[in-house]
């Protein structure tokens, strides 16, 4: 997809993050596998497993999290959504996925008091391994600009699209509420 297909497309438009997967990436939707990192609540899986994927796979590295987001799949009867405890900073994922969605934890990471950088970068290398050679990175980020995320992500995954995102002005200036990027794996 071309950012100039993706500029065409406003937010009321496009829906939600999980029509837009369906609408614009060619997928099997019951045997390509997508892994929501940091998937709290689980209200993405949710979402597509009602767009009827079936192969999901939810990670969080909160116990606390995981139970709310299996109580919240069973609740809209989708039980057999993957829930588990992992930190996407240890080594222990499968490099199977063809979707690899954050909305989130990269933010959580790069936050982190001890060695952001490294950390970040760590993510960043865990995200590219657990991805198939095809696969995308979807990015959701509330601290960080477009070029920003470029500049930390572009050594391992070139910018497929931006998604549209609501926006506002303060003091005569543009901004996003968040930005979300579609990465390629390189």
């Amino acid at each position: 997809m071309t950012e100039r297909a993706s500029e065409e497309l406003t937010p009321s438009d496009l829906g939600t993050l999980e029509l837009w997967i369906a609408a614009r990436l060619n997928l099997n939707k019951e045997n390509d596998k997508i892994i929501d990192v940091g998937c709290g609540n689980a209200m993405t899986l949710v979402e597509l497993a009602k767009e009827g994927f079936a192969n999901l796979v939810g990670v969080d590295y909160s116990q606390k999290g995981v139970e709310l987001a299996r109580m919240v799949l069973n609740d809209n009867n989708f039980p057999n959504v993957k829930i588990e405890i992992c930190d996407i900073l240890d080594n222990t994922l499968p490099h199977d996925f063809k979707i690899v969605h954050d909305k989130g934890t990269y933010d959580a990471i790069s936050l982190n008091p001890e060695n952001s950088t490294a950390q970040r970068q760590k993510y960043i290398e865990n995200i590219h391994r657990i991805l198939l050679p095809d696969g995308y990175f979807i990015l959701t980020s509330c601290n960080w600009t477009k070029e920003e995320l470029l500049r930390h992500f572009t050594s391992h995954f070139e910018l497929d699209s931006q998604l549209p995102a609501d926006t506002f002005q303060f003091g005569g200036q543009t901004g996003n509420t968040v930005t979300q990027l579609v990465f390629k794996k390189k």
